[in-house]
């Protein structure tokens, strides 16, 4: 989610934030989501931080197969949904004595979506119509109030926790980054993907630091979108 100056009638960009519905193809299909800026308003609406991390960790082959992913401040899905579709792991078995028979499998991503309450009925109807039914099983959506709801949580049980512009509002920073604390474990991979439009967005990244090893892995100049890579310790290459 994410804060822009965007009011009724500011030209092409505020049409897509209060389009009612919004349209991406990732994962060799095509994603299709519902908005709903007038109730929900941040949190129903698609933004370019979300766009570019999906784009990345396809991209990039970011290997997410049988993988324990949670996304926070899931507001449309997009993210989440894109991560267990690109986690989902179809392998063929041919069997020796008859080679027309043959069984698929699936290995799928266990991705956790979570938002406020207020945001998740919204945030399960686009999850349930945007993946096949064999893969809806592997996304739960849950909510998740940054520093409050954390015993939901098991301790370090995330092998990724990914953001998309949830950096926004300075009096969120604690819960925010004590709800990292909760949820890394010394192999969690943390992506975060943001604008850095004010001051406040670079107090954060230093907080970040203070906590964990980060380094830049991604920017896109178009949308002029940050990838920030985070972890417990000394950063690994791979992923």
């Amino acid at each position: 989610m994410a804060l822009v100056p965007y009011g009724e009638g500011a030209g092409w960009a505020a049409r897509q934030l209060h389009s009612p519905s919004a349209t991406f193809r990732f994962a060799r299909r095509t994603i299709r989501l519902r908005q709903d800026w007038p109730r929900l308003g941040v949190a129903a609406v698609g933004w370019d931080a979300a766009v570019v991390l999906c784009a990345y960790l396809e991209m990039e082959g970011i290997d997410l197969r049988d993988r324990s992913v949670i996304e926070l401040g899931a507001g449309t899905g997009l993210l989440g949904i894109v991560a267990t579709l690109l986690g989902a792991f179809y392998m063929l078995y041919l069997r020796a004595v008859c080679l027309s028979h043959v069984l698929l499998c699936c290995l799928g991503a266990r991705v956790t979506m979570t938002d406020r309450e207020a945001a998740l009925e919204f945030l399960e109807s686009n999850v349930q119509a945007n993946l096949p039914s064999e893969l809806r099983p592997r996304a739960v959506v849950k909510e998740l109030t940054w520093g409050k709801d954390l015993d939901n949580f098991p301790p370090g049980a995330f092998d990724f926790v990914l953001g998309a512009d949830i950096v926004y509002l300075e009096e969120t920073f604690a819960e925010l980054l004590q709800t990292l604390e909760h949820l890394c474990s010394g192999q969690t991979v943390i992506l975060l993907a943001c604008r850095i439009r004010y001051e406040r967005d670079h107090k954060f990244l230093k907080m970040l630091r203070d906590r964990f090893s980060v380094h830049e892995v991604h920017y896109d100049s178009s949308k002029d979108v940050h990838i920030y890579k985070a972890q417990r310790g000394t950063l690994k290459d791979d992923f």
